[in-house]
This record gives structure tokens, sequence and C-alpha cells, in this order.
């Protein structure tokens, strides 16, 4: 243990959205807590950037919605502000090379398709439905489900505009591939968010609004709350458990505390080493939930000049690299800004490639949808966040074929001292800000309950 440090109640491994609730709920409670965070910031999964000029734009998670009331919760109590995502004016989608306008996501489509589409958004609904939140692997067609990928489903369908479609929307929420995903993690997810509508729509749905001064500030105000009981560049390499309690090994720190709340993607809490060994059942589940791929670049412009056009700022390119891009300009549209992310097979191709390159192909991909303007940026910045040692990934992990029937009753179950954090553990807005408060509120909830 360093000098002068105290052995905690409780100590937190990681202080991102998650860790930070769970210290926030253990501290009100009056436990003493120590939280280890491996960066050199708070934040986790949201980062800001701030320009030369002051611009401040976000790297990581970035909107928030209606629906999700645990994140509104902490923005209010923290008095940080929200503005609307701009929403008016047309969307863009690239099919077969034509870029083609559309106001709703039945797009620009034939009649064929257009049906497909609807009857087949409509039975996903009704089977998102009948996934239990919290134990997904009980419904009546889990078996079924988690025995295929969410591809083998959409390649039942008929015209490729439907196909390209759901395709195009699992790359956006998921960062990965429809064949990297059951399609009962899908349909779980999906009603994790409250439906497709929610996770879909920018009025209204996920992608409603922005925080003003970027997202990390609610963690970073979080961490300024809490204190020095934060130890940034501190990586926590081994938890050993006894009858007595719980020691944490970090670098530079050695906590014994009674219990241990690990508050990082289960990718990550598999790199750390335990004493004795995690039950396998635990062990196997953290060896199959891979973080998705993604590279997310931001690029500000003098003015959201591609409203003059009566666009909204959303295109998406099913075939590129650059699966998305939005307009995540400021509310009173001093700059225009829009964000793109190379998703699934694009993040990983991109992955491979030089920032130069990278830098070329999200330029080239802004210039084809939105002009020439879009083409010479004042500024420009990305983040591979696969390539980050401390997500290895974002938006969060995903389940494949046959992991939630399996190894599912493992993901949030404690095991003996050390409880279990993070948006992959959450059972409402799985993924997102949301999930990883509630996440962290819950297993917080946990230690109390068992004190």
């Amino acid at each position: 243990m360093a000098s002068g440090e105290e052995d905690p109640d409780v100590v937190v491994v990681g202080a991102g959205l998650a860790g930070l609730a769970a210290a926030r709920v253990l501290t009100a409670a009056g436990r003493s807590v120590a939280v280890l965070e491996a960066r050199d910031r708070v934040g986790g999964r949201t980062l800001k950037h701030t320009f030369d000029d002051g611009v401040v734009v976000d790297l990581g998670g970035q909107w928030v919605g209606p629906a999700q009331d645990r994140i509104l919760a902490l923005i209010e109590e923290l008095g940080i502000e929200l503005y609307p995502s701009y929403a008016k004016g047309d969307s863009l989608m690239a099919f077969d090379g034509e870029i083609r306008r559309f106001d709703d996501y039945g797009l620009s489509v034939s009649t064929e398709a257009r049906e497909e589409l609807e009857r087949s958004l409509a039975m996903l609904d009704e089977m998102v439905a009948s996934v239990p939140l919290e134990e997904p692997w009980t419904a009546t067609e889990a078996l079924l489900w988690d025995r295929m990928t969410f591809e083998t489903w959409i390649a039942s369908l008929a015209t490729p505009e439907t196909k390209t479609f759901l395709r195009t929307l699992t790359s956006a929420v998921f960062a990965a591939e429809a064949w990297d995903i059951s399609m009962l993690h899908f349909l779980w997810y999906i009603h994790a968010g409250g439906g497709l509508d929610p996770i879909i729509e920018t009025e209204g749905g996920a992608q409603d609004s922005l925080i003003s001064g970027g997202s990390a500030s609610v963690s970073i105000a979080l961490a300024e709350r809490l204190g020095d009981v934060v130890r940034l560049d501190a990586p926590v390499r081994e938890i050993v458990q006894s009858e007595r309690g719980v020691e944490t090994i970090a670098d530079g720190h050695r906590f014994a505390s009674k219990r241990v709340i690990v508050a990082v993607p289960p990718a990550l809490a598999a790199r750390i080493a335990y004493a004795p060994a995690l039950p396998a059942l635990r062990d196997q589940l953290t060896q199959k939930v891979p973080m998705g791929s993604v590279i997310k670049a931001v690029a500000v412009y003098d003015e959201p000049f591609w409203r003059e056009e009566g666009l909204d700022g959303l295109a998406l390119d099913p075939d590129g690299s650059v699966i998305e891009m939005h307009d995540g300009s400021p509310n009173d549209a001093s700059v225009g800004i829009i964000v793109a992310f190379a998703e699934g097979r694009g993040g990983r191709s991109m992955s491979e490639a030089t920032e130069s390159e990278r830098r070329t192909v999200f330029l080239q991909t802004f210039e084809r949808f939105f002009g020439s303007r879009a083409a010479n940026p004042r500024g420009y910045i990305e983040k591979d966040w696969s390539a980050d040692p401390w997500s290895r990934g974002c938006y969060g992990g995903h389940l494949g074929a046959g992991v939630w029937t399996e190894f599912g009753p493992a993901l949030r179950r404690p095991c003996g001292r050390i409880h279990w954090a993070g948006t992959e553990t959450a059972e409402r807005w799985s993924g997102y800000m949301d999930g990883a408060v509630r996440s962290g509120e819950r297993a917080a909830n946990e230690v109390l309950n068992a004190d």
C-alpha cells in the first residue's frame, strides 16, 4: 500500500461512469472507497477534446435520450446542460453507389423493399418484446435464437435493400457485424434500449440530445465531488480473495477491503489476475465477450453548411469504411461539426491504415456526401478505440452465438467478494452511458446489501 493511504471498505476498479456511479452510491451510504483508474483521466469510454480555438468535441460516447433516466438524473444533479441534436431536413444513404435522400428509415427504396422492411421491423419488435431483460436465456425461443447469428436471419429476407439496411443498423449500433452477434443478443440489446425506434431515432430517441461541454464532463464532475479517493495511473493487476476480505494490487497501490467492484468491460476484466481463480463459467464468459471495433472522427467547419441544402447531417454508407455520419454542431451553430464512425469491418480495416490514410478516407467520404466544402475542415481529430489499451474497442462488448444460453448467468453474478459493473452488465440501456450508470448503482447496492 502506498504511503499515507488507508484501507477502504470497497475498492472500485475503473473510473468510467459505472465505477464513479458506484462510488457515489457507496460514499453517500457512509462507506469509504478507493477508485483505481488505469488511465491518466476519468471518463472511460467518454472523452472530450478541445481544439486550440476553444471548440470542444466528443471522441467517445456522446448522445443521451429522454428514456435514459439515470444518466439524465445525474446530469441534472451535477448542473450540466443539454441541448437538442439537429434533426431538421433529409438524411442521406448510399445504395449501389447512388446517394439517396430520405426522411425516415423507410428510405427511398422500391415498394417491394419498403413493404418487406416494414414487415421485418414489425417481426423484430415482436421478438424483441419476448426476451426477458434480466434472464434472456429463459426466452421461449432462446436456444433457437442463440444458436444463430443475426446475419442468418437477415439472409432469409428477400430484398437487397432490406438486408443492407439491417446490416448497416447492426454496424451502427454494435460497431460489429451481423454475423458477429447472436440473434438472441441482438433482440435482448434492442429490448434493453426500449425497442428499435428509441435506439434508431434522433428526436425522442437515443440520439435526442448532446451534453454541453462534452459527455466526459459528467465523469469529471463526479470525480471532483469524490475527491482524492480517485487514483489515476493505477491499473489493477491482481485481486486476491480470502475469508477476511480482498486485496487489490495496482501500480503504486495495494489495498485491503471488504469487497471489490470491477467496473470495466468483461474483455478487460479478464486481463486481471485473480486468486483464487474465478469460477470457470465466469472466466469462460470473459473470453467470449469481445469489444466492438470503431474509429470516430470529428471535423470542424466554420458553419453547418449542409443545413443550407435541407440536410440534417445524418448520412449512411453501407459499402464504405465510414458507415455513418452525424451533425454534432453546438446549439448556437457557431461552428459546423460532422461526427463520423468507421465501425465493424470498416473499423477493423481502417485500424490497419496510418492516421494520414484514415484522414483521407474520412474527408473524401464527407466530400462525397456533403460536397466540396466538406473536404477542408478547419479542425480534424480521430480516435481509434480498438487501439486504446484501456478499452480495446467500443461501443461495448457483444455476445456471439451460444454465449447467452451457455454463459449468460455469470454476467452479473458476484464471485465471492467481487461484484461486476460496466454498461455490458446493465439490464436497460446496455452499451450506453445510461447503462453504465445503472450498472454502477446496481453493483453498489449489491455491496451494501451484502454487508
